[in-house]
């Protein structure tokens, strides 16, 4: 006994005309009449009491009146209560990130998220892909946003439309920071300091290799504003990806020819998810192919655009022009 066919009978029961209630319902007369004799057979009665024009419902079909209104008000009711459990979704989703200019992204996509289950609360950790690995293995994150390479052997994932492009921290009024790009030659033998990771090192180093330079790693760290700290105290210049911040007397000027990174979302495979957490795994390709087709969406490209214009051009970018490029990017 479907609940469509007990709506149909409603229907004929409301109207006491097949041909009416056919109308109203938007199915032909014979299908009415076909589902009505089915009814009929399968409960062993006569529903109904039929005359020239008219029908009416024996007292059989008012038995079934009364327990077909009782079980479309409950199946509406039902309907209504997994309505109201969507709307009032809640719980905790705990992301481990790094940090990037994709960054960005990620926290556009929680917001709407957020707007669509209010309920529902975030917890940030930040970390590189190492420890957000670990973390995720022993079920402490339900998510990560880590810098690819991804084992894809332990993890889905969803690459970031965002680049993320390699350089170097230097002071604003240094001969790099005037010319607007560091080259291998630049960078052959100075000190520098860098991200803690190993893949990330051994990513880099080939680009020194191709340009013949040597890297001198005298620091590593996992938080850049230490990392800036150990720049600005003099000892030697931060290796690592553009970031929308400022740290005092230092400036960012990208490596060339250029290094991109791309990044991606995380989880690992056949995990059981909280509600929460799985919705919002269904929601980022949605998101994501949302801005993808977006006009108004800008991804930073400043880097690799406006940057690489520039030295096509043969016109140096100064460290002046880099701070305003940079206002005009963030706001």
């Amino acid at each position: 006994m479907e609940l469509r066919v007990l709506n149909y009978f409603l229907a004929i029961a409301r109207e006491e005309n097949i041909t009416k209630a056919a109308q109203i319902l938007h199915v032909t007369q014979p299908t009415l009449s076909r589902q009505m004799m089915q009814l009929e057979e399968e409960l062993g009665v006569k529903l109904f009491v039929r005359s020239n024009h008219r029908v009416f419902l024996s007292e059989d079909g008012m038995l079934l009146k009364r327990r077909a209104q009782e079980l479309l008000s409950l199946a509406e009711k039902t309907r209504r209560d997994f309505i109201q459990r969507e709307e009032e979704l809640s719980g905790e989703i705990v992301i481990g990130s790094g940090e990037f200019l994709g960054t960005k992204i990620l926290t556009d996509m929680l917001a709407a998220f957020h707007k669509k289950y209010p309920l529902i609360s975030y917890q940030i950790v930040s970390g590189n892909g190492d420890n957000i690995g670990d973390y995720i293995e022993r079920g402490l994150l339900d998510i990560g946003f880590i810098s690819e390479p991804v084992d894809i052997r332990k993890y889905d994932f969803l690459s970031m439309p965002q680049k993320e492009i390699w350089g170097v921290m230097v002071p604003k009024d240094s001969e790099l920071a005037q010319k607007g790009y560091a080259e291998g030659k630049d960078l052959d033998g100075v000190p520098l300091i860098t991200a803690a990771r190993e893949l990330i090192q051994s990513s880099i180093r080939g680009w020194f290799r191709a340009h013949g330079s040597q890297m001198n790693i005298v620091a590593t760290g996992n938080l850049l504003y230490n990392q800036a700290m150990l720049a600005e105290s003099g000892l030697g210049m931060v290796l690592g990806i553009k970031l929308h911040s400022s740290y005092g007397n230092l400036t960012f000027v990208p490596l060339r020819p250029s290094v991109e990174m791309e990044t991606a979302v995380i989880w690992k495979k056949d995990q059981v998810f909280s509600r929460a957490a799985e919705r919002f795994l269904a929601f980022i390709p949605q998101y994501l192919e949302g801005i993808s087709d977006d006009k108004n969406q800008v991804l930073d490209t400043s880097l690799k655009g406006d940057y690489n214009k520039t030295i096509q051009k043969g016109e140096p970018e100064t460290a002046a022009n880099q701070e305003a490029h940079e206002k005009e990017t963030e706001e």
